[in-house]
């Protein structure tokens, strides 16, 4: 019943963050790149605020897998940075803290981009 009740509140709290990003998009002027910079300066500063880590504690992956969950992970990078390097960290911290996930994003990318030809949009 606990994995159950897991999958559940994952499913639960992901699906709000994409509920809110649909309403955005169909309420309000905001295009699809403000929404994801707005959903990752949440992540940032609910991990500033010491709220990410229990909803994350509470979701799992419905609070991890989107960008809510990059921005507290860069958040919690700055955090730990500071306490090692000083003022410092405030510059290094996001860099290594989401380090694995944009290397990854990037060279995917660039996989993508070798393996597959693009062409423009025929109208």
């Amino acid at each position: 019943m606990d994995i159950f009740l897991s999958f559940l509140y994952a499913f639960l709290v992901g699906g709000a963050f994409c509920v809110i990003a649909q309403l955005l998009i169909d309420l309000t002027s905001m295009t699809p790149a403000r929404i994801l910079v707005l959903y990752v300066c949440t992540g940032v500063l609910l991990g500033a605020l010491g709220l990410y880590q229990p909803l994350f504690s509470f979701a799992g992956a419905g609070a991890s897998v989107p960008l809510v969950g990059f921005g507290g992970n860069i958040a919690e990078g700055v955090k730990k940075a500071v306490d090692e390097k000083g003022a410092l960290g405030i510059l290094s911290g996001p860099l290594t803290a989401a380090a694995i996930g944009t290397t990854a994003a990037l060279v995917f990318g660039y996989l993508a981009a070798i393996l597959f030809k693009s062409r423009p949009k025929r109208l």
